[in-house]
């Protein structure tokens, strides 16, 4: 247990910062099982648009330092090659 008024605060601190970052990552985890709803669908204009707001959720998280940005990228260059593959089905 934290004795001094520094690590009590740091305490608090942590456990603020623990809620609010379980909230993003739920957020994100949500907004990729959208995209892949709208994937397995079969429709590109609603995956596309899913594949957007997943972007742009994944870059405010990394922005936010919640999640390394290195792994946004990768998680978002995933996704992306995804979308294309039925893209190019779709143009078949």
């Amino acid at each position: 247990m934290a004795h001094s008024l520094q690590a009590k605060k740091r305490v608090r601190q942590n456990a603020k910062k623990r809620t609010i970052n379980r909230a993003r990552k739920s957020q994100v985890k949500t907004q990729i099982k959208r995209f892949e709803t709208a994937l397995t669908s079969g429709n590109t204009e609603a995956a596309s648009e899913q594949y957007r707001l997943t972007a742009r959720k994944l870059d405010k998280i990394a922005a936010t330092s919640t999640m390394h940005k290195n792994t946004a990228a990768r998680k978002k260059s995933r996704l992306a090659k995804r979308l294309n593959n039925l893209k190019a089905k779709k143009s078949r």
